[in-house]
């Protein structure tokens, strides 16, 4: 791709130990197969801050390693930088969307803010559930939907840096 301008994506989810690291671990390894690790900045984030510094869940880390994805991002919560460091940021589900347009501190800031379930192609779903209380179907079902609408990002940001 080596476009000039990196492109700066942050996941957002609740505590940013189950759906966000894993869209960010799916993310990552699709720029990486694609050589275009420079043009990226990948991260994630939780609009909640109790697991701050906790590796993703151990159920999530299982599943993702099992597909072949390593998450080792620490959580964190959203910052109000955030909004200014990143172009787009991606919420989980209704509720984090909610929270962000919130926190957001300006309408040009807002206007990053988008839902992951815009990149879905062909789901019945309209968000990414949270998989916590779901059990081991749940993890792979979260990971299905982000595998989808983490290839279908990538391919959107290609296809508007190459016009």
């Amino acid at each position: 791709m080596n476009t000039s301008k990196k492109h700066k994506i942050l996941f957002v989810c609740l505590g940013n130990i189950c759906r966000s690291p894993a869209a960010e671990g799916i993310f990552r390894t699709i720029v990486e197969r694609n050589d275009a690790g420079d043009d990226f900045v990948i991260d994630s984030a939780g609009t909640y801050s109790g697991h701050r510094g906790d590796l993703p869940d151990r159920r999530m880390r299982r599943a993702a390693a099992s597909r072949g994805y390593e998450l080792t991002h620490r959580a964190r919560p959203v910052e109000m930088g955030d909004f200014f460091d990143f172009d787009l940021i991606i919420a989980m589900d209704d509720s984090n969307f909610t929270d962000l347009m919130h926190m957001a501190p300006s309408v040009e800031a807002s206007r990053k803010i988008r839902k992951m379930s815009a990149y879905f192609s062909g789901q019945s779903l309209d968000y990414v559930p949270d998989p916590y209380y779901m059990g081991a179907d749940g993890f792979e079902l979260v990971l299905d939907l982000l595998e989808d609408a983490c290839r279908n990002l990538y391919d959107s940001i290609v296809l508007q840096a190459g016009a």
